[in-house]
């Protein structure tokens, strides 16, 4: 009895001459094709775009927060504001128990009123002095009169005595009159003296007084400014956070009360790595990616970038002086400024996490320009 053939030799044919055929050649041929063609179109999106794309997720969310602290101290009368709250800028947050304050500045306006009244008391004696001067230089004046007019009587009766046509009684008589009248002129020129000297003493009260008015309006400024001070306002628009002020509590001036998150000023703050930031140049384009918004990507710009590695900023900066070494692939803060709508902006807060790709494309020529320049200036030092 004839036995049949393998199963096995019969798939072998089979598969070969499926292969052999023409519509497998070309659907092989195609699949070839396609697979070539997506590698050729990989390799020219990567060498015109990917390999620009510098990306990381240490990347997180970061706002300017404002402290909001008192600058007076005092009992909370109210708190305007709950936690979390949005607030518009100048919108009350907290009002402080203004009494104490408002009487300081009663106080000084009483203290101004006392100086203009002492100034202006001082001033109408100055205007009394004055004529107390006049009269008193009119008075010197009748006395130098005086004392000139007995000075030449006696010296017109002295050869008169001398030869009998008067008697020496007369003559001793004019002489009393003449030292009498040059003693009240000192006497007038002493008063005189005197009212000066008084006006001057005088003009100087007008300046203290002045001065004490002066320094009674500038604590009046410093207690209208205490005043306004006792209502904390919001600075900007933003978000209330971390509130721990409560009515009928004392605070003290400076001591923190709330924080105040802006919403104007998010930003991204990205760790790159040190061999990342070779292309990387402020005002390049960003895609933001955030964990809390699946799907959503957000543009955004370099800002800035970092004048040291994070390890540089820390308390303790890294020394490796002594012991033995690692090497550690440093990381460098990048800001990005986030470009986003009001309705957006209010689902981002400090803190989220954040993937980020920068666009390096800008400054792909940059590598080989540095590399020119040290060469240039390598040959200028002769190396």
């Amino acid at each position: 009895m004839a036995s049949s053939p393998p199963h096995g030799d019969d798939s072998g044919q089979s598969r070969s001459s499926a292969l052999r055929s023409p519509r497998a050649r070309l659907i092989l041929l195609l699949v070839a094709l396609a697979l070539i063609g997506g590698g050729v179109l990989w390799l020219i999106r990567f060498e015109t775009f990917g390999k620009y794309q510098e990306s990381t997720n240490d990347a997180y969310i970061q706002a300017d927060s404002i402290t909001v602290a008192p600058k007076v101290s005092g009992y909370v009368d109210r708190v305007f504001v709950d936690e979390n709250q949005d607030v518009k800028a100048g919108q009350p947050l907290v009002q402080i128990d203004p009494r104490d304050y408002r009487a300081q500045a009663a106080q000084s306006v009483a203290q101004i009123d006392v100086a203009k009244a002492n100034a202006a008391g001082v001033v109408a004696q100055i205007a009394e002095q004055r004529a107390a001067v006049a009269q008193a230089e009119a008075d010197l004046n009748a006395a130098n009169a005086n004392a000139t007019f007995a000075a030449r009587e006696v010296e017109r009766y002295r050869p008169l005595a001398a030869s009998g046509a008067e008697t020496r009684e007369r003559l001793s008589e004019l002489q009393n009159q003449a030292t009498q009248a040059r003693a009240r002129a000192a006497a007038a020129r002493a008063t005189l003296t005197s009212a000066q000297k008084r006006i001057a003493t005088l003009q100087t009260q007008v300046r203290q007084a002045e001065a004490q008015g002066e320094a009674a309006r500038a604590q009046l400024s410093a207690a209208s400014t205490n005043v306004e001070a006792t209502i904390l306002r919001a600075a900007v628009d933003g978000r209330i956070g971390d509130r721990s002020v409560r009515q009928g509590q004392f605070v003290q001036a400076a001591s923190r009360l709330m924080t105040l998150v802006p919403k104007a000023s998010l930003y991204v703050e990205a760790n790159f790595k040190e061999t990342q930031l070779g292309l990387m140049r402020v005002g390049q384009p960003v895609t933001i990616a955030v964990d809390a918004l699946p799907g959503i990507e957000l543009p955004g710009r370099v800002a800035s970038i970092a004048p040291g590695t994070g390890a540089q900023f820390s308390v303790l900066p890294p020394q490796n002086a002594t012991g033995n070494f690692t090497k550690i692939v440093q990381r460098i803060p990048v800001r990005i400024a986030v470009s986003a709508g009001p309705e957006t902006r209010k689902l981002l807060v400090p803190g989220m996490s954040v993937e980020v790709s920068v666009d390096t494309r800008s400054a792909r020529n940059a590598a080989a320009q540095i590399r020119r320049e040290q060469e240039r200036h390598n040959a200028r030092i002769g190396r």
